[in-house]
């Protein structure tokens, strides 16, 4: 286990957390993050054997701490959150980028696939927001306001055929920010949901039909990052999926149903 490690004085940039950041978006966002400056712990379930990360941990050695990290193993988190915030000595910032998507017709139920998406997409977020939020409130006690920006999904506006078992815990999150939002608020902590739609990644590798307004990760990345510096709760991009899907979650449901029951595979 690393000892703790002092902030670096020629660094300006925020102070870090990134959960889920070796792959796709998340591999996007460290690379930006640390071009801009930024230090960052960077974790994954194998962070501290990732290729990419470890390249990255080269050419940034001031910047950078891996730590493997599996946000559904709740009885190893307390200590992973103690090394996590010891590496930097606090964080200004929390981003929680984990998920998981299995998409499955009704023949195709999997209870362990239901549990595994339930895990990563929203209780993983629960367990460390319990450890992390005495350690941000003693912060921001005396500092200027600390983050937590949870990436989500539009897919969390309505369920969609075959896609329920990601959408849902995805929604779960959503719902949850929106009830906490007020009460970080009062605390000193600024909570902020991002909503996004398809990125070429190896999860939307899965789907067999059109997607609309697919963005690359490094995209996706920049609008996420730019939260950050948004007073805004909620950002949903890109523009045209988060309409299509808003409108569907506004309609009367009998409407709304007719038109997903249309997404059916003949």
């Amino acid at each position: 286990m690393k000892t703790t490690q002092l902030t670096n004085p020629q660094i300006s940039g925020r102070r870090i957390w990134l959960v889920g950041g070796s792959e796709g978006i998340g591999l996007a966002m460290t690379q930006q993050l640390l071009g801009a400056n930024h230090q960052l712990v960077v974790s994954a379930r194998a962070a501290e054997q990732h290729e990419a990360l470890l390249t990255l941990q080269q050419n940034y050695p001031t910047q950078l701490f891996l730590l493997n990290l599996d946000v559904t193993q709740k009885d190893d988190l307390p200590a992973k959150i103690d090394q996590a915030w010891s590496f930097l000595g606090g964080f200004d910032a929390w981003i929680y980028n984990a998920g998981a998507y299995i998409p499955m017709t009704i023949d195709e139920w999997n209870v362990d696939a239901f549990e595994q998406m339930n895990a990563i997409n929203y209780l993983g977020a629960v367990y460390i927001m319990h450890g992390l939020l005495p350690k941000f409130k003693a912060q921001a006690a005396g500092e200027l306001s600390p983050q937590w920006l949870w990436n989500i999904s539009l897919a969390g506006d309505f369920g969609l055929p075959y896609g329920g078992g990601y959408s849902a815990p995805k929604a779960a999150l959503q719902n949850l920010a929106e009830s906490l939002y007020p009460e970080l608020k009062q605390a000193g902590i600024a909570l902020k949901v991002v909503n996004h739609g398809f990125v070429q990644t190896r999860l939307t590798a899965k789907n067999d039909f059109a997607m609309l307004g697919l963005m690359t990760p490094e995209a996706a990345a920049t609008k996420i990052i730019a939260a950050l510096d948004s007073h805004k709760f909620e950002h949903r991009f890109p523009w045209n999926l988060a309409w299509v899907l808003g409108t569907i979650k506004r309609l009367p449901k009998s409407w709304a149903l007719k038109i997903t029951q249309g997404m059916l595979k003949k």
